[in-house]
């Protein structure tokens, strides 16, 4: 399809069926879809063998800082994403422009790391192609133009979602799709520590590639196991949405970091690696010795991984039985656990500033006892997630807005697939 085929088909309806299953709704997806090809036109002119492809954000629903512990976590894809207009070209260069940003420019031959990309788009870009390269793939070169409406720095992943595009783009334009799901998330994953220079976990690309609303238990982190739960919130008379407190998140990385640090001092001092392989009555049984020699916050954030660890369990069962209720007690204990013990609320290097805690607190008053909202994704700044029942949505939305400003309130829904190209009818 080239420039003009692809925007009459959109305009026709046929890519309707694609639009439903990862929004809910067609009109809007279309509009956005139609701008994001004329942006690519403008950029690249009338490209031949035009294809559309998506990622997904992720909310992550229970285990707040498990997995890097090889904990479990409960996590979903959201109707939010990065898309991708993308075409093959001729030159041998591989452009990626990403609106609002500078258009990254990368030779199809050379995927080495460069140590001044770091921090980079296309160092993430660089990496992938270095991935799927090592395993065969003759990568050529290719224009692409994508659109991201993931909240940035709302601990809904963008970072993972583009990576995930960027790993489905790869493996529909030079590897026949043969790469499944999780491959494509370790991708990511190896892209974003050893190119990007940030260290992370597998449980953000995994829950953007897989899609849907999956139990992931990262006991062996590089085979994790995962189990696909149904579930729809609005189904029990709530709406799932996420509220941006517009917190400060530059000089976090130290607080980020402490978390690792601290829990691997206990683990370490407990004879293994990572909290996950512990023995549980062991360490409750040093708790004297082990905050004379590391502190007690470091304490406290180890109880907090043994005990989401645990809740994060209780709550797969809940939603397997259909106990809504009972699950959103586990949320609301989930974010206490975060709040008191794992302490990722707020930075202490700027105590002033505190607004997931009263995003929270606002939040419990207007709840009155029902729903539930906790920390959500790292912490320190920005986003909580809420479970507010849907009549209420509105009134709850107004009011939080009133705080932290207009458009800070999100409402989320779960979507059902992970990475995916889209395709006419």
């Amino acid at each position: 399809m080239n420039i003009a085929d692809i925007k009459y088909l959109i305009e026709q309806g046929k890519f309707d069926g694609s639009f439903k299953l990862l929004y809910s709704e067609t009109e809007q997806a279309k509009k956005r879809y139609i701008s994001a090809v004329e942006s690519f036109e403008e950029l690249y002119g009338n490209c031949e063998s035009v294809r559309l492809f998506s990622a997904p954000g992720r909310t992550e629903i229970g285990g707040n800082h498990t997995d890097h512990q090889h904990g479990s976590v409960l996590a979903a894809s959201v109707n939010l994403d990065v898309i991708a207009v993308v075409s093959l070209n001729n030159d041998g260069k591989i452009r990626v422009k990403s609106e609002g940003y500078s258009m990254d420019t990368i030779e199809a031959d050379d995927f080495s790391a460069r140590p001044q990309e770091k921090g980079r788009s296309a160092a993430l870009i660089r990496g992938v192609c270095r991935r799927f390269s090592d395993m065969g793939c003759k990568i050529s070169g290719f224009n692409a133009y994508t659109v991201s409406n993931v909240l940035k720095g709302s601990g809904l992943s963008s970072s993972a979602a583009f990576e995930v595009l960027l790993g489905n783009i790869l493996n529909g334009l030079f590897n026949d799709n043969r790469l499944d799901s999780a491959g494509v998330a370790k991708i990511g994953q190896f892209a974003e520590k050893e190119y990007f220079g940030k260290p992370c976990g597998l449980l953000d690309q995994m829950a953007s590639a897989l899609g849907g609303f999956s139990f992931i238990d990262f006991g062996d982190p590089v085979n994790p196991v995962t189990e696909s739960i149904k579930l729809d919130v609005n189904n029990f008379g709530y709406t799932l949405c996420v509220v941006d407190t517009g917190g400060n998140h530059s000089n976090l990385t130290q607080d980020y970091a402490d978390i690792t640090v601290e829990c691997r001092e206990i683990s370490n001092a407990l004879g293994v690696e990572f909290l996950r392989d512990a023995n549980i009555d062991k360490f409750y049984g040093s708790i004297g010795n082990l905050r004379k020699k590391f502190g007690d916050r470091a304490v406290l954030r180890a109880h907090h991984f043994f005990s989401e660890h645990e809740r994060v369990v209780r709550q797969r069962e809940m939603l397997k039985c259909g106990r809504f209720e009972d699950f959103l007690k586990l949320v609301n204990q989930s974010g206490d656990s975060s709040f008191d013990y794992l302490q990722n609320l707020y930075s202490i290097s700027n105590a002033s500033e505190q607004g997931m805690p009263l995003a929270i607190a606002l939040t419990k008053r207007f709840l009155n006892g029902k729903g539930a909202c906790r920390v959500h994704g790292g912490g320190f700044a920005g986003t909580i997630q809420c479970y507010i029942p849907t009549e209420q949505f509105e009134e709850y939305k107004f009011m939080i807005e009133k705080v932290f400003g207009q458009g800070s309130c999100s409402k989320l829904f779960i979507r059902p697939v992970g990475g995916y190209e889209l395709r006419p009818e």
